[in-house]
């Protein structure tokens, strides 16, 4: 297996030009393009003004900045990605838009050359379909900014070659990332699992409770960030549009409900840290409330919940998990990790307790995963 061989990248946003930096300063060839000609002409510069920040902050040598920008080749359009080992598409959200484009790259490179999506929404069976050699397609899916987050989600879909997957792997490791194995499943791994910290948190605000002591309550907890501050952190916008994504996915489960608070928010235009306004900023925060181990656990226990419904359906490990939310969160520790350091019982409890006094439309969000209750 090649340690640095020549990865590819299609799509010069924030995120592709991440993605290409990473390979780049961990020492791989690199060839990146994007469909619009202002992106590619912009894109050394972009990366430049990075590094020159990195420098600046005595993160990065001047050899290693002038190294990194030498392995990176901007190229006029997709034949020149010929001699790429794995190529990384980071274009627009769109399904049409990502098959169109690896069948158009299928033809021009070599037959064990990776095809992967930086997909965080979109079924990778449904990206491969249609391809001569599905098999070699996968999710390589990074965080923003790709040069700081450690976490990399790798989902195969069922017909993806472990040559693939191993390659892909060991690739991604070798450019100084964490991969966590994920199921080709709605929301992978974070997405997934992080809804019931948000959703349950609105939950709590629609019985009254304010965002301020929400917040305290989790960060009393341990937790960086509690969940209205990281939704005015990531946007009210994104998240609401997240949370129906993942709601339709799943067939309109009440565990992935998008609550009428998010939805006004939206409306309202305060979408947080852009607008200069959101749930809690840029508010001084709140004291923790007498009660705040009750909504800490309140919160938990439906991530604990969450967690065993997806490791029910394969493809991952609890350590994956907790993993994934620690790093792509930083949460202070996983859903497994928040079972015991609260035991099975209580969560089960809190799951029943929350059950029967929830209206009748809401009461399945909290039925227990059969292998949270088998335990």
């Amino acid at each position: 297996m090649t340690d640095r061989p020549t990865i590819g990248v299609v799509g010069l946003g924030t995120m592709g030009l991440g993605i290409a930096q990473v390979y780049a300063q961990a020492g791989f060839p690199v060839i990146a393009t994007d469909a619009h000609q202002p992106a590619r002409d912009s894109a050394r510069d972009r990366l430049t003004q990075t590094l020159h920040s990195r420098v600046t902050a005595g993160k990065l040598t001047e050899a290693d900045r002038d190294a990194t920008l030498a392995r990176l080749s901007v190229a006029p359009d997709l034949t020149a990605l010929a001699p790429c080992h794995l190529i990384i598409e980071a274009i627009v959200e769109k399904l049409a838009a990502k098959q169109a484009l690896f069948a158009a790259l299928e033809p021009l490179i070599a037959p064990d050359a990776i095809l992967a999506t930086n997909t965080s929404s979109l079924p990778i069976h449904g990206i491969a379909a249609g391809l001569k050699h599905p098999d070699r397609t996968l999710a390589l899916h990074f965080f923003n900014p790709p040069p700081a987050m450690k976490l990399v989600e790798l989902a195969p879909h069922a017909g993806t070659t472990p040559a693939t997957i191993t390659r892909a792997q060991h690739w991604t490791e070798a450019a100084g990332k964490t991969v966590i194995l994920c199921p080709d499943r709605p929301g992978f791994i974070v997405n997934r699992c992080a809804r019931p910290y948000y959703g349950e948190a609105l939950a709590l605000l629609s019985e009254g409770r304010s965002a301020g002591e929400i917040d305290a309550a989790m960060t009393a907890a341990g937790y960086k960030l509690g969940p209205f501050a990281l939704i005015d952190l990531i946007g009210a916008d994104i998240n609401f549009a997240a949370t129906e994504g993942m709601y339709a996915a799943m067939g309109s489960h009440p565990r992935y409900l998008p609550f009428p608070a998010l939805k006004a928010q939206v409306a309202s235009g305060n979408l947080g840290r852009k607008t200069g306004k959101g749930f809690v900023f840029p508010d001084t925060p709140a004291s923790p409330p007498a009660d705040a181990d009750v909504i800490a656990l309140r919160i938990e226990a439906t991530l604990v919940n969450e967690a065993h419904w997806l490791l029910a359906e394969g493809g991952t490990t609890p350590e994956g998990i907790d993993t994934a939310l620690r790093l792509g969160l930083n949460f202070p520790r996983g859903p497994f990790e928040a079972l015991a350091r609260h035991g099975r019982q209580a969560v089960l409890s809190e799951l029943a307790r929350l059950r029967a006094i929830s209206p009748e439309p809401l009461k399945p969000r909290y039925d227990p995963a059969p292998m949270l209750e088998a335990k």
